[in-house]
């Protein structure tokens, strides 16, 4: 992705020498095909109790994560944008992988960033991460307050049949109180012309009343219906969402099967406003 300077913790794929492209040029006016995923490091769980059996698996590298990530790289390749959460950075656990980068280049996606959120070192480089199909316009990172430290946002600008294009991974708290205070940083970043995709385990569900806030001061909408994600074993809870810009078409939503994580992948499909449609949800 295109170098932005924002920070230490900000590592970005070299930009290519012709610069940023349209996704026109490499689209047309097919729908964009997006993916959210919370890839929990690479650790395959399969029950409750792995969350403590395999507890080690987020210290300490294993032999099962590699296959894990190459499973879930074989996945992203049908996509133009994806928004990683639980990704690591380089550290023990993942052998120094730099987990986007790897997935970028499995998927044989040219563009790759990465924001740390939580750098504890050699033991783990808790990280956002966004991979794209073509390059975007600028890349930028911004902290995201909460009870705790340690949450953000990744942002990246692209053109869309040369239009503007936000698009905005991250990964939300699990108390409210620290949510809200997120929802209203998010805001501002949300507040730009153009469309706005926003990609994230929100660790909350649709009828959440400070996320249906935040998509009403946002212009933006999740999909009629949103597929439970979350536990990637027995889905129950639809807590990872991709919010639009209310005037984009969403053409499909569905939630993806893949091993390698305790979450679902939520895949979404986004097409440009279509004027002989009244309501353009799916």
């Amino acid at each position: 992705m295109a170098r932005a300077v924002v920070g230490g913790s900000l590592e970005c794929s070299p930009a290519t020498p012709d610069g940023p492209a349209d996704f026109a040029e490499v689209r047309g006016h097919q729908p964009l095909r997006l993916l959210s995923h919370n890839i929990q490091v690479g650790i395959a769980t399969h029950r409750y109790r792995d969350y403590v059996l395999g507890g080690w698996k987020h210290l300490l590298p294993s032999a099962d994560r590699r296959h894990s990530l190459d499973a879930i790289g074989s996945l992203l390749s049908h996509f133009d944008i994806i928004g990683l959460q639980e990704a690591d950075a380089g550290s023990i656990r993942s052998r120094q992988v730099n987990q986007a980068a790897y997935l970028a280049e499995r998927a044989e996606l040219g563009h790759w960033a990465v924001r740390v959120n939580r750098d504890l070192g050699q033991f783990g480089k808790h990280a956002l991460g966004l991979i794209s199909r073509i390059e975007p316009v600028a890349v930028a990172q911004q902290p995201l307050p909460g009870t705790m430290p340690g949450r953000g946002a990744l942002l990246a600008d692209f053109r869309w049949n040369g239009e503007p294009l936000r698009v905005i991974d991250t990964h939300l708290a699990l108390s409210r109180r620290a949510r809200r205070m997120q929802f209203q940083q998010l805001e501002e970043l949300c507040d730009v012309s153009g469309y706005v995709v926003v990609m994230a385990d929100f660790n909350c569900e649709p009828d959440d009343p400070g996320l249906r806030q935040w998509l009403v001061e946002t212009g933006l909408k999740l999909p009629r219906l949103s597929p439970p994600t979350f536990p990637r074993w027995r889905p129950q809870r639809a807590i990872d969402h991709i919010a639009v810009s209310q005037s984009l078409d969403i053409r499909g939503t569905e939630a993806r099967p893949v091993g390698g994580s305790d979450h679902i992948p939520i895949a979404m499909s986004i097409a440009l406003p279509n004027p002989g449609r009244h309501d353009p949800r799916n």
